[in-house]
């Protein structure tokens, strides 16, 4: 092995088929992303067998190219990473199974990695200065977690969504006032001309669960909202509706974790996912963060959409900490952040 850890990453847990090649963790030498959203638009979300066939068609064209970006060949890399769960099932056993076979026949080690800690490890790739502890927020189509991040392999869930994720949230709210797929960038944008004051929309609290998210009402309160204009025949201002909607999530999401952020006294805080390149979900952490004189970290908008970098960040850490996946890794549809497999 030479002096630089160089890492082969592959990412295909939903409909983004990417390949990065990233050394030492944080220097990104190629980054590929094979996006599928036009494909899925077609359908107002994704289709997971749709998905699965067209990262299958992708997967070697893409690995080739960050290969060939990087000026590498698979011969120089130390490691191969892959994202073994969470995701759907179909579009992760192409990842698995393609990275798997490179593996045996390269006689390269193989280590899986959680999505959940590759999207936490975006924040590294750009903030060379970001070194655990810190407090991040993870939200997209699929997840919202609040997560002490103690260690490079060592993280402490504090709240999870009980319901609907943040970003599934925006999709089906967007389809419903008709501004359709990918509904997080297109709310985002159509919000800023709209009155976030104009609907008041509720605001979850979870109990038993201090740092927990609930965004199944609020989206129910959205459609109520808009069937009891149709009924009344009062006019419907999507980008009121849009920015009621968005200001609702994103106080929910500020909220807890700033009240997580004065709990745990927390001095660095950073957000992934998504719905992380949202810009007033930006603004308000940003402001909040500041009034508390801590660290506020976010990674680049094509940095919080799936893509591969993050994972061979985050395999990387693993990587050297000894982890090594067998030949039998398995794709996880539900792969909790606690595994200690992973």
């Amino acid at each position: 092995m030479s002096d630089h850890v160089k890492i082969l990453a592959i990412e295909t847990s939903c409909d983004e088929t990417a390949a990065a090649v990233v050394v030492d963790g944080r220097k990104v030498l190629s980054n590929v992303i094979s996006s599928q959203i036009d494909l899925h638009t077609l359908y107002g979300g994704v289709v997971p067998e749709i998905a699965s066939r067209k990262h299958i068609e992708k997967i070697v064209p893409v690995i080739q190219q960050a290969l060939d970006d990087a000026g590498m060949k698979l011969s120089d890399m130390d490691a191969i990473a892959v994202t073994s769960g969470p995701g759907l099932v179909g579009a992760l056993l192409v990842g698995v199974s393609y990275a798997k076979a490179l593996s045996y026949a390269s006689s390269i080690p193989l280590v899986g990695v959680h999505h959940i800690k590759g999207h936490i490890a975006a924040n590294y790739i750009e903030a060379p200065e970001l070194e655990p502890p810190f407090m991040c927020l993870v939200v997209s189509g699929g997840h919202t977690h609040l997560v002490n991040v103690n260690d490079y392999n060592s993280f402490e869930i504090l709240g999870l969504t009980r319901d609907d994720a943040a970003g599934e949230a925006f999709d089906k709210v967007a389809r419903a006032i008709g501004l359709g797929y990918p509904g997080g960038p297109k709310i985002d944008k159509v919000s800023r001309e709209g009155n976030p004051e104009a609907v008041s929309f509720p605001r979850a609290k979870v109990d038993e669960g201090r740092y927990d998210f609930s965004f199944s009402g609020l989206k129910s309160a959205v459609l109520n909202h808009l069937n009891s204009c149709s009924m009344k025949g009062e006019e419907i201002v999507q980008a009121d509706i849009a920015a009621s909607f968005q200001a609702a999530v994103i106080d929910v999401l500020v909220r807890n974790s700033m009240d997580a952020v004065d709990r745990f006294g927390a001095k660095k805080f950073a957000i992934a996912g998504g719905v992380a390149s949202n810009s007033h979900l930006r603004e308000a952490m940003e402001s909040e963060c500041k009034k508390r004189g801590i660290d506020f970290y976010h990674p680049s908008p094509i940095l919080c959409t799936d893509n591969a970098a993050m994972i061979g960040c985050a395999g990387y850490y693993a990587f050297m900490a000894g982890e090594r996946a067998p030949l039998d890794l398995n794709a996880v549809a539900d792969l909790p952040l606690s595994d200690p497999s992973i």
